[in-house]
């Protein structure tokens, strides 16, 4: 057998992943989802900003959310400094007489500690978080709080976007993004949401109360509590035409370094204190489904990368061997009917081929459903190109942290 086979498995799984998506989406949950309207309730509503040395992006972002489309009375913004060095206390104190806006400043500890600052000096019914370089669409608050009809539901998700792409990279990471739109939608329709992104979630403030309020989380708190409200039995529901635009990393270097922090994330939660939801039937298509293939994912990532470096050197040492008449590999590597360079590679490529058209697919469905503006030809041309060539590194990263413990700072 030869080595590209064991990728066999891991491209049937990703298909059968996607197969099931599909089936979801055109599922009844779903399609009442996307059939669901503004809401004409307004209850209280608190959105907390937490901010360390966001003195660039806070005004902005603040303002996005005063020109939200709800009722100014019922709508609070809480804008936490967790102890910058910067300018952004400054930058805040431009918004001290608005009568919407409450300011705190603490000392730094982490983003958790500021969420919960913020939780602490509401009564609102429901909280929000905004990340400080993320701005939201005027009827995205009218879109979320629908979704919380059934008291069952403790948190909600939005459509989130990349923020105004300039290079091929954040183009890239937009269509990452609208995909996510299409699965998050997707997934919850069957509870199967294990993060509520920082940019703009909301949560049934009584029930953050009650579990707690928000944990460290490795460095993920969105992810941690995500994590114990279904651990808890309660369910996270997705609002897909809420749109949020978010500022993402302009360099790879930035890039593995963001991705590192949320993939380790994402193991130390599930492998460490909410390995208990793993393959239980309690939790339905989460702890089934969900969870077991995305830690399979990042394997399947790592090895397929692996499988294209060796079957590239294969194909450079071949074509070297054949031009200089010398059989460098001959007695190294194996051959015979299963050699990459015959039958099964077209296979392995047509899984491959499969897979991606697939995900665009998505990416494409993602713009639909939530109604986001601008162009995505870019944004699936780079994720093609791009995505499967840096996506390894950061997943070769994460592999590694997890291995030796070891614990990197994220800024």
């Amino acid at each position: 057998m030869s080595p590209e086979m064991l990728a066999y498995p891991f491209l049937f799984i990703a298909i059968f992943f996607e197969s099931f998506i599909l089936v979801t989406f055109l599922s009844r949950p779903a399609r009442a989802a996307r059939a669901r309207g503004p809401g004409g309730e307004t209850p209280a509503v608190a959105i907390i900003v937490p901010c360390w040395n966001e003195a660039t992006t806070v005004a902005a972002t603040t303002q996005s959310l005063l020109a939200l489309d709800y009722p100014k009375e019922k709508l609070e913004i809480i804008l936490v400094d967790d102890g910058s060095t910067d300018a952004t206390p400054e930058v805040m104190a431009r918004f001290a007489e608005h009568p919407q806006v409450r300011i705190i400043t603490k000392e730094n500890g982490g983003k958790h500690t500021a969420l919960n600052a913020g939780i602490a000096v509401t009564n609102a019914e429901f909280v929000g978080c905004l990340d400080a370089d993320s701005f939201v669409d005027p009827a995205a608050l009218r879109e979320i709080i629908p979704c919380f009809a059934r008291k069952e539901v403790a948190a909600v998700t939005a459509a989130m976007s990349v923020h105004r792409p300039k290079n091929l990279l954040q183009h890239m990471q937009n269509a990452e993004y609208t995909f996510g739109i299409t699965l998050r939608h997707t997934l919850a329709s069957v509870n199967g949401l294990y993060v509520t992104p920082g940019p703009f979630s909301f949560y049934r403030r009584s029930i953050i109360t009650m579990v707690g309020g928000f944990r460290h989380g490795h460095q993920t708190e969105d992810m941690e509590m995500a994590l114990r409200l279904q651990r808890e039995g309660y369910e996270i529901e997705n609002a897909p035409r809420a749109r949020v635009y978010t500022k993402s990393p302009d360099t790879i270097t930035k890039l593995i370094r963001q991705r590192t922090r949320w993939t380790t994330g994402f193991l130390r939660n599930t492998l460490g204190e909410h390995r208990g939801l793993i393959a239980n039937r309690r939790h339905g298509a989460l702890g089934m489904l969900v969870l077991p293939l995305s830690i399979v994912a990042i394997a399947s990532g790592i090895l397929i990368f692996s499988l294209v470096l060796f079957t590239l050197g294969h194909s450079l040492v071949t074509a070297l061997q054949i031009r200089i008449g010398v059989p460098l590999l001959y007695t190294v590597l194996p051959h015979g009917p299963f050699d990459w360079f015959y039958v099964p590679s077209n296979f392995y490529i047509l899984l491959g081929a499969i897979t991606l058209l697939i995900t665009l697919s998505f990416v494409i469905i993602g713009k639909r459903i939530s109604q986001t503006p601008g162009p995505i030809g870019i944004g699936l041309i780079s994720y093609t190109f791009l995505y499967g060539l840096i996506a390894p590194l950061w997943l070769l990263r994460t592999t590694t942290d997890v291995i030796l413990h070891k614990h990197r700072h994220w800024r």
